[in-house]
């Protein structure tokens, strides 16, 4: 907020310096933290494009609140001795802890029981070391990672077979992994994308892994590569999938019925937005939290459910936790709900439940339910593709309410003739 907070924050050891929101006042924002809404009265952080119009902030005030505080700064370091920023970075012998007159008692508690010696050590301000140097960036040992290790170097010795056919050669790998394979997948997937960008067919690089999943299994695969895990995942399976498959199912030793066991962490599939997630068993909470165009499947899932969900396909079969469908503005969802108690644990703020009627949206259930049970083997799903007329009426379709406007809107256009494009565009226009 100001130069002293910058001389501050230099001696405490910082080199860079973010000045938040100070600036966005300087402009004329009022702080009335409706940015979110889309109702700034100033219109300085707004999607709105007649909002926006109001907005007649001054970028010269945010140069001079600019040079206030290099001013201000400047004085501090005359009255310390310094002439530059860098001379002054990480000398904490030029701090020392404010003063206390004694009257407030809260502050005399928390002042007695703030131990700062180890902050402001003047054994630091003496060393050499106290400011960044490139060569002390931390090693992640990336080369280390079952990545780098094996699936890379199995990949570069095949892939020249994938550049001949891109569609039919398939590479094969099988490994194990623990718990402490995080991100397992990820540099694999930015190397095929770094050679073959989205233009590999499902299955061309093609991993079995055995054991229990790290954080982020998965994250980020691009079209063209299939992770199938036998075991279980931690938090964050299939986070950010951009087109690949990520699959999981028991053990092939495992006793327990999966569709009663949690197999996959919580945020599964964060951020996705393409490709397949196949989950043979219980996901755990925030299930395909901002989802934006992936299809999924998951044999239960805990609370919060389809967060922010904004696009592809969903289908839950079994319980859902508490909030299921929050802030979900798009995609669609299919939930077997034999209990008939979802609308108990829906929030119903942005989306509707529907009892599953239409013959689109049945076929369309069906055909990933077999494609589900085609990858995992689920009993569960082999038993309701069995029985599928008789588990129909259990079925819920959950549409956000505003993304059923736009279907709607668009189907009604492609009834006149519209190609697709042309009635998505015209379907905004009507229901602006």
């Amino acid at each position: 907020m100001t130069g002293r907070d910058v001389a501050i924050a230099a001696l405490l050891g910082a080199e860079e310096f973010g000045f938040a929101t100070a600036p966005l006042v300087c402009m004329g924002c009022m702080m009335m933290r409706v940015c979110s809404k889309d109702t700034c009265p100033v219109g300085i952080a707004t999607q709105n494009k007649e909002l926006r119009k109001r907005f007649k902030g001054k970028p010269e005030h945010v140069m001079n609140f600019m040079l206030f505080v290099a001013r201000q700064l400047r004085e501090i370091m005359s009255v310390l001795g310094f002439r530059t920023i860098e001379e002054m970075v990480g000398r904490t012998d030029c701090l020392k802890v404010r003063s206390y007159d004694g009257k407030d008692p809260d502050i005399k508690r928390r002042k007695e029981a703030a131990d700062l010696s180890r902050i402001l050590d003047r054994a630091f301000a003496e060393r050499k070391d106290n400011h960044f140097d490139p060569k002390d960036v931390y090693n992640f040992e990336l080369d280390k990672t079952l990545d780098s290790r094996v699936l890379i170097p199995e990949y570069e010795k095949n892939k020249n077979s994938l550049e001949k056919s891109k569609n039919a050669s398939q590479i094969k790998m099988k490994v194990e992994v623990s718990s402490t394979d995080r991100s397992f997948g990820t540099l694999l997937g930015s190397r095929v994308t770094r050679d073959f960008g989205n233009t590999l067919s499902d299955d061309a690089v093609y991993v079995e892994a055995f054991g229990g999943g790290g954080q982020s299994f998965g994250a980020f695969v691009p079209k063209g590569v299939t992770l199938k895990l036998y075991g279980d995942a931690n938090d964050g399976f299939g986070k950010g999938l951009s087109g690949g498959k990520v699959i999981v199912r028991p053990s092939e030793k495992a006793t327990y019925k999966a569709h009663e066991n949690i197999i996959v962490g919580n945020v599964a599939l964060y951020g996705a937005t393409a490709g397949k997630a196949y989950v043979c068993g219980v996901a755990g909470e925030r299930f395909c939290v901002r989802n934006s165009g992936a299809v999924a499947v998951a044999e239960g899932c805990g609370d919060h459910g389809l967060e922010y969900m904004t696009g592809g396909r969903a289908v839950i079969l079994g319980m859902t936790g508490k909030n299921f469908a929050a802030g979900m503005s798009g995609g669609i969802a299919y939930v077997l709900d034999k209990e008939h108690t979802l609308y108990l644990r829906m929030n119903k703020d942005m989306a509707s439940l529907h009892e599953l009627t239409e013959k689109y949206d049945i076929a369309e259930l069906k055909s990933i339910l077999e494609d589900y049970e085609k990858e995992t083997k689920s009993e569960f799903a082999k038993e309701i593709l069995d029985n599928f007329e008789a588990y129909i009426p259990d079925f819920k379709k959950i549409v956000p309410n505003d993304y059923q406007k736009m279907i709607t809107a668009i189907g009604k256009f492609e009834e006149q003739g519209i190609d697709h494009e042309h009635a998505v565009l015209e379907a905004f226009k009507e229901l602006a």
